[in-house]
């Protein structure tokens, strides 16, 4: 029988599809070697959704995993992230962008965002391909923080914001069509001084020396930094500077409220640069959050120590005095009332889906702490005894001699005590991405593992209702913009689990942190507190809060109207009274982000990956270290 011929149109096989992936891959790391300059340059590729580096970091390059059939769009935005990437390497100075960066979360992001406007467009100014791969990527982040459900331009991130205007300064190139209308009122905003100082960006854009200046000087016109250690070059002693009557340092920003108020421009976008400095005459009035008896007063009275008129604000001013505006929007809500059962269903799908890969890796560290935690429990007994227990065992010596006794048995005490933990996890937007999904895993994982040892186990979120202040901001408006007025968003703390909740009837609830548009701003000081609250009001003998943060609290709205330090000197205080206190163990984990300045007992990874594994050691080692101190007070 002759052969019957093949056919020229074969469809595909799956060493087909693998080949093609390998070798996108391949041409990748490849390309970016060539873009960056270096041969050895170190690139690995994950599946999900990979975060960028951080600017001031340097490390091996990851990327997102190709699929086996990845579509036009897939290609090109890994290839975006790529050629970001690779114009890093070229472009930027890591450690010099780490000697500068501002410590303040809010001037810390913008500061990011500006030198990325820099780099990406210094490095495809003559390259056409990169231009459009990364306009396809600006385009997909604009996406990713929901600028689709935006309807004013509060809602769009400060740092994002500056970043866009930037880049199509330095660039020239339109920005996404999505954000353009919400922009172009973002920029009508700006102070005079913002948009010279904007305009400077242009000129010195191949120099991240000046450029670097050039962007403090756009912050601090838009109230995210001061620069009061910049004086002009005629003035040597700069006394003028600070009663504002030398001429030609009129462009600085002002170090005295009282004598150069802003002007109308800055206190209609940015609440006016007079609460940058602490008013002694201003009334802070008394917290109605629990702050006060949380964290406690400086001197017990909730007044200031002294007089600080006109005096700049340092660390620990405003931590006593922390106050919510006003606390009538905030919201302490279950994850199943933010989106019906279909949605948490999908959410749930989705994630199941972006983690399988991790499951298996965080399930085996789950085990070894499983098996851990159950040896501790473990009871044992005392045989041979006069009274306890009949001991069924040793009854057929009595059948054999009934002369001899009864034999009894006890079980021994067990050192393991009651234990309850509470996982925290900064919702913010700056977790998006894969470090919410592994968050979410996480505590998915560790709360089946402790449940299994009997531990009590409550899951929760913190975030704020909306971008840049919601109602709490609207009423302060209304009211006139009183100095000082504390916090001025809308807290929104999210309870995925609650510790009497078993986990399958919760488990759920963990997708919601995947839900668009959920993730927005971050106050960790009352975060922390209600945690902490509702921690202690468990009957174990143990309690342990675990904290899970990719940053410092950061609030655009309350910032731009208070001490530049407000927040995060409240966090610190808040930190401290948790620590000083035994019924709560605190411990942190940081995402790229060194948390170990804030508490006394933390660890930071530079990778969420890292982050399963490390949950699990961090727990390992205090149960650990309780087991120990059981021993020794026995």
């Amino acid at each position: 029988m002759a052969e019957r011929p093949r056919s020229s149109q074969t469809p595909p096989t799956v060493n087909d599809a693998a080949d093609k992936a390998e070798a996108f891959r391949r041409a990748t790391v490849g390309a970016i070697r060539a873009m960056g300059g270096r041969p050895d340059t170190n690139v690995t590729f994950h599946s999900g959704n990979m975060p960028p580096g951080p600017l001031d970091q340097e490390g091996p390059i990851r990327l997102p995993q190709p699929s086996r059939h990845a579509t036009d769009e897939e290609a090109t935005r890994i290839r975006g992230a790529a050629d970001s990437e690779a114009l890093k390497i070229r472009h930027h100075d890591a450690e010099f962008h780490r000697s500068h960066q501002p410590d303040d979360g809010a001037a810390r992001a913008a500061y990011d965002a500006l030198e990325l406007a820099r780099v990406e467009s210094v490095g495809s100014r003559h390259m056409l391909g990169v231009a459009a791969n990364l306009d396809q990527k600006l385009e997909q982040e604009c996406r990713d923080i929901g600028v689709s459900h935006m309807s004013s331009k509060e809602q769009l991130p400060t740092a994002f914001a500056l970043g866009l205007l930037a880049r199509a300064k330095l660039s020239g190139r339109p920005v996404p069509e999505i954000v353009r209308p919400l922009l172009d009122d973002w920029s009508r905003t700006l102070s005079p001084d913002a948009q010279k100082a904007l305009e400077a960006l242009n000129a010195v854009q191949d120099d991240q020396a000046a450029y670097s200046r050039a962007s403090q000087k756009l912050m601090a016109a838009c109230s995210l930094v001061e620069l009061d250690n910049e004086q002009p070059e005629n003035d040597e002693d700069g006394e003028d500077d600070a009663t504002g009557e030398d001429e030609d340092g009129a462009d600085e920003p002002p170090a005295s409220p009282e004598e150069q108020p802003p002007t109308d421009e800055m206190e209609e976008e940015q609440a006016g640069a007079e609460p940058q400095l602490m008013d002694g005459s201003g009334e802070t009035g008394d917290p109605d959050e629990a702050a006060d008896t949380e964290a406690g007063d400086t001197d017990g009275t909730g007044e200031p120590s002294g007089p600080n008129e006109g005096r700049p604000a340092t660390p620990g001013d405003t931590a006593s005095g922390y106050h919510a505006y006003t606390t009538q929007f905030d919201e302490e809500v279950a994850a199943e009332d933010l989106c019906d059962e279909d949605e948490l269903t999908r959410l749930r799908q989705q994630l199941d889906v972006q983690l399988a890969a991790l499951t298996g890796v965080i399930s085996r560290l789950a085990n070894r702490l499983q098996r851990k935690l159950l040896a501790q429990q473990t009871r044992s007994w005392n045989f041979d005894l006069e009274e306890g227990i009949l001991d069924a065992g040793r009854l057929s010596r009595i059948v054999v001699n009934p002369t001899l006794s009864l034999s009894y048995k006890q079980e021994s005490e067990t050192e393991f005590r009651d234990t309850a933990v509470t996982l925290l996890i900064d919702n913010s937007g700056s977790m998006r991405g894969r470090p919410i999904s592994v968050a979410a895993m996480c505590g998915d994982i560790l709360a089946r593992t402790l449940e299994r040892c009997g531990v009590k186990v409550e899951i929760l979120g913190f975030t704020t209702r909306a971008w840049k202040g919601g109602q709490s901001r609207e009423k302060w408006t209304g009211d006139g913009k009183p100095k000082n007025p504390g916090r001025l968003n809308d807290l929104r703390h999210i309870i995925y689990k609650a510790a009497d909740t078993p986990l399958r009837r919760a488990r759920r609830n963990l997708g919601l942190m995947l839900r668009e548009g959920l993730l927005k701003e971050n106050i960790d000081g009352e975060a922390l507190l209600w945690a902490s609250r509702r921690l202690r009001s468990r009957p174990e003998q143990r309690r342990i809060l675990m904290v899970i943060s990719d940053g410092a609290p950061v609030d655009d709205s309350t910032l731009s109207a208070n001490p530049s330090s407000y927040l995060e000197d409240h966090l610190r205080e808040v930190i401290t009274a948790i620590e000083s206190r035994s019924e709560v163990e605190l411990v942190a984990i940081g995402i790229g982000h060194d948390v170990t300045r804030y508490y006394r007992r933390a660890v930071t990874i530079t990778d969420a990956e890292e982050l399963g594994g490390t949950m699990m050691k961090k727990l390992s080692e205090l149960f650990d270290e309780g087991t120990r101190r059981s021993g020794r007070s026995a």
